[in-house]
């Protein structure tokens, strides 16, 4: 149960305000469809693309490169969050 929580939390955080949280928003101002329907269409987009994360993981894990993406994830963050900040701010 504790890593369940440890690794709900992480993405619960991870996914707050992002583009897709932004989008899923955008789509629901916009749409004219039922709530329920945007709500699933973007629920099944989250779970397949965490199905896809899963997966691909496991098959680093297997080629024992955890640790370059771990690095690699590291990597494009920092390099991500300069260019923003270089791009809003400077």
């Amino acid at each position: 149960m504790e890593i369940f929580l440890k690794i709900f939390l992480a993405v619960f955080i991870a996914e707050l305000g992002d583009k897709t949280q932004l989008a899923t928003m955008g789509f629901s101002a916009t749409e004219p469809v039922s709530k329920w329907v945007i709500f699933l269409a973007s629920a099944s987009a989250l779970v397949l693309a965490s199905g896809i994360g899963v997966l691909a993981g496991h098959w680093i894990s297997q080629l024992g490169w955890e640790k370059y993406l771990k690095l690699s994830a590291g990597v494009l963050f920092i390099g991500l969050g300069l260019y923003m900040l270089v791009e809003n701010f400077i």
